[in-house]
């Protein structure tokens, strides 16, 4: 796979089927391993290990619906009391980040109202302050700390 731009972690792969397989810990069971879920797994050790967010409060590949269309957030965790705090695109690392993906979280993002925003391909990674309707979403030069 890619070598990224976030800390390793000891991956659990295996090989089934012809395919390879990696362990997600939120989900707890293996999945198979495409260069996005190469990503999104990196994202996940990262916020849990260098960041400390608390594994209980993370939803991924959560459901939503937006404009009667059924859609998937990447990474979504939610604050203290449930309310979503920080959703994250994960792209693959051969996908150049454009403003695509930047209007594909804000319009997840209409529907969940998190207070944070991150669109990363592995590579090159973006943060947000969302901003109130109507407003522009404030960039950041790094991911908030847990609260």
């Amino acid at each position: 796979m890619y070598k990224l731009n976030l800390p390793t972690f000891d991956v659990s792969l295996k090989k089934e089927h012809g395919k390879v397989w990696i362990f997600d810990v939120i989900r707890k069971k293996y999945l198979v391993l495409t260069p996005e879920e190469w990503v999104r797994q990196h994202v996940i050790h990262y916020l849990i290990t260098e960041m400390k967010y608390p594994k209980s409060l993370f939803r991924i590949e959560g459901s939503l619906t937006y404009n009667k269309l059924q859609k998937r957030s990447d990474i979504l965790i939610h604050d203290r009391s449930g309310k979503p705090w920080l959703l994250i695109e994960c792209k693959s690392p051969t996908i150049k980040l454009t403003q695509k993906a930047f209007n594909q979280v804000a319009v997840y993002n209409m529907t969940l109202g998190a207070k944070y925003l991150a669109v990363t391909n592995g590579m090159a990674h973006f943060y947000f302050e969302a901003g109130q309707p109507g407003r522009e979403a404030k960039i950041l030069q790094v991911l908030p700390q847990f609260e």
